[in-house]
């Protein structure tokens, strides 16, 4: 029996039970009639009914269904010109997938129907084919989104007490001792006691998640036998990835996310999202038609304003969402809400951020998507991540986001890796990373915890692989190593890749261990790659988005280097929570404190002098030291009492060994070594003020004294 069909409103978007019934309200400028599609079953290759949308209300067609219910499959056929030189590509024969479909039913199978145009057709895509893509489309589901929360809400931690790990979910848990066969590599297995135990072992307190809205694998990358592994490439901004879950039921997909979220929340971990608005799945016009292109592609995207047969492209993966009309902003904006108020994430990192200030062409930090941000009550409260770079023109925003946002510093990663290196004309640059980036953010009136500093990350070397090789070994990405950028600022420690010899595998350990303690105790917040705590490989594949296999997946049998590694970074961790000095929430000042004549940093040469303009300048110099004089009395976030010893950092990334003078102050300072990465033996010695220590080569080195001081 077809259901019957009324009126209804055109609010909500998209696809929505109500406890009675199904409203159905879908966008479209330019389309003249929307049809609803009923399918029975996954495998069904063909609609059991079409049902054209009876109102239209401002580009709105709606109808309300009272007969259908949570489970029913559905897609939608949108009819309209087809005039590619004027940036339509309407077809009714292609199935289209709800741009708000919370849940997917059925996945992409690659055909040539599900192209608008007629492949290898000699207009391209000026022709038009007629093929049906039912058999093929992907199919939304109709859900059911009741979740028994209990007292779970967002965590609210601060910023400056915040630490990032970056995971996949299925990189993270596909080989997690532990966990049950049937749950790895799902939100379960995120869910589980032993993710959840290593994550509280470590001491991270926010997870931030590798894309999990409904992505597609390219067709390209299906053809050799490779997947989209990272999941940049988005069809569903409200869907959770079904390639996730281990339930049969599609719609349990919302409920498996859900119940993740709230196993972390109970954890003391907060689910940051990362997040792929700056392009879909559709490609550029050659792409296929599955959802937004189908719909209105001159309202969705942006096209050339000379020729709209054309998308313009700031990513580099064919189309840029058009955020200057109101109705795609108005769903991303929509999308967002959604994971905060129904799925409860704490926050957001988002992909290619720039793309998405581009109202016409140029980059505007104050664009309408910020604007909007700004004033939302909801989105203004959660944590904001911006990667703040494109492809386009003057896409690298580094330090230039509005007040709300933090941002990825990619100056950050670059200069510590040059110094750790052994580049010279790094010590300066140095000094301001690692105390918060004020060239970069105080100027705006922003905190250190704008400044997300990260070594490594899912794009790049992992950290064992930034000390093990000097090239890239893309070859398993099938495009003969050509793909993924060359970092220059990787070197191997005398060998490229695995390696039999003790001294070079010691420096690697060493390298490793500057690396983590210098992001740990680096102003800012600090973002860490999972794996990298124990130094998990990836042969030196940098850019391992298509390898959904052993070369991603994290290996948990440690070796004893690794274990080493492990309790080390959980240590630093543990180190960065108890010092308040290394997560201020406010920018150093280098001048007295509370009308003393005690100064909160003093930068130092090793003859424990304080640095001159001479030694700042010299290129030669990758040797300097750092005293950050204890905030006795500083009033935390939360209204409570911090304490924090006075701490002497000293950093060598010189090949030979320089012995260091330790400062002279005006008390009578007994230092006591916290650790030194070139030997975690030598914990726990003591030497006075004026003293000289050995400092290693390549090598970081921390003292702690609890006295007020005044450095001579």
């Amino acid at each position: 029996m077809k259901p019957r069909v009324w009126p209804g409103r055109e609010y909500p978007r998209g696809v929505t039970w109500d406890g009675a019934g199904v409203n159905v309200a879908i966008f479209s400028e330019f389309g003249t009639q929307v049809d609803l599609c009923l399918f029975d079953s996954p495998t069904a290759t063909e609609e059991t009914h079409r049902i054209p949308l009876p109102e239209r209300s401002e580009f709105i067609f709606h109808g309300y269904f009272p007969d259908l219910r949570p489970g029913q499959l559905y897609g939608f056929r949108v009819h309209g010109p087809y005039e590619p030189a004027k940036g339509h590509r309407f077809n009714p024969h292609k199935l289209l997938l709800d741009p708000y479909a919370k849940a997917i039913g059925r996945d992409l199978t690659w055909h040539d129907a599900v192209f608008g145009y007629v492949c290898g057709h000699q207009d391209e895509d000026l022709s038009f084919d007629e093929r049906d893509s039912a058999p093929y489309a992907p199919l939304a589901v109709v859900v059911d989104t009741a979740f028994t929360w209990g007292d779970d809400r967002l965590l609210r931690t601060p910023w400056h007490e915040t630490i990032i790990y970056e995971l996949h979910v299925k990189g993270f848990t596909q080989k997690l001792p532990g966990i049950p066969d049937h749950l790895r590599g799902t939100y379960g297995a995120i869910a589980s006691e032993p993710a959840i135990t290593h994550l509280q072992k470590l001491g991270v307190t926010a997870v931030e998640l590798l894309p999990v809205q409904y992505h597609l694998d390219d067709r390209f990358l299906v053809d050799r036998n490779l997947v989209n592994y990272w999941g940049y490439n988005t069809l569903g901004f409200f869907a959770p990835n079904p390639r996730y879950t281990h339930a049969s039921d599609p719609r349990d997909a919302v409920s498996e996310f859900k119940i993740m979220v709230r196993a972390l929340h109970n954890a003391g971990i907060e689910v940051i999202l990362d997040v792929v608005y700056n392009h879909t799945a559709e490609g550029h016009q050659m792409g296929p038609t599955l959802s937004f292109r189908g719909f209105d592609n001159r309202s969705y995207y942006k096209l050339s304003p000379d020729n709209p047969r054309f998308h313009m492209d700031f990513t580099g993966c064919g189309n840029t969402p058009n955020m200057g009309h109101p109705r795609v902003l108005q769903m991303i904006m929509d999308s967002l809400r959604y994971w905060v108020l129904e799925m409860h994430v704490d926050g957001f990192r988002f992909d290619l951020a720039s793309a998405l200030a581009r109202e016409l062409y140029d980059v505007d930090k104050l664009g309408t998507f910020f604007d909007i941000i700004e004033q939302d009550p909801v989105l203004s409260q959660v944590k904001l991540i911006a990667e703040p770079w494109d492809v386009g023109p003057g896409g690298y925003q580094v330090g230039n986001f509005p007040g709300l946002w933090t941002e990825w510093n990619g100056k950050y990663r670059d200069c510590v890796r040059r110094f750790w290196k052994g580049d010279g004309g790094t010590a300066s640059e140095f000094a301001s990373r690692l105390t918060g980036s004020s060239d970069l953010y105080q100027w705006g009136g922003r905190k250190p915890h704008a400044s997300i500093n990260f070594i490594t990350c899912h794009d790049g070397f992992t950290l064992r692989d930034l000390v093990s090789y000097s090239e890239k070994h893309n070859e398993a990405n099938g495009e003969e190593n050509r793909d993924g950028a060359n970092d220059n600022n990787s070197w191997n420690c005398g060998a490229e890749g695995p390696t039999d010899d003790p001294k070079i595998s010691a420096l690697r350990g060493q390298q490793m261990r500057n690396f983590i303690a210098t992001l740990m105790l680096s102003q800012g917040v600090p973002m860490l790659l999972a794996g990298d705590e124990f130094g998990h490989t990836q042969q030196g594949n940098n850019n391992c988005y298509c390898q959904d296999n052993e070369l991603t997946w994290i290996d948990w049998e440690l070796g004893p280097s690794q274990q080493e590694l492990l309790d080390f970074t959980c240590r630093m961790i543990a180190l960065r929570k108890s010092q308040p000095v290394f997560r201020k929430r406010n920018f150093f000042q280098g001048r007295p404190i509370r009308g003393t004549d005690i100064r909160d940093i003093y930068w130092l040469e090793p003859n424990g002098q304080q640095m001159t303009d001479a030694a700042w300048n010299a290129g030669y110099n990758k040797c300097l030291g750092v005293l950050l004089v204890g905030m006795v009395g500083e009033v935390g976030s939360r209204g409570e009492l911090q304490v924090s010893d006075n701490l002497l950092l000293l950093f060598n990334a010189h090949w030979e060994p320089i012995n260091f003078t330790l400062p002279t102050t005006n008390v009578e300072a007994v230092w006591e070594l916290v650790f030194d990465t070139s030997d975690l033996s030598e914990e726990g010695s003591k030497l006075a003020s004026g003293e000289a220590f050995a400092l290693q080569a390549r090598s970081l080195a921390l003292f702690q004294h609890s006295a007020p001081l005044e450095v001579d």
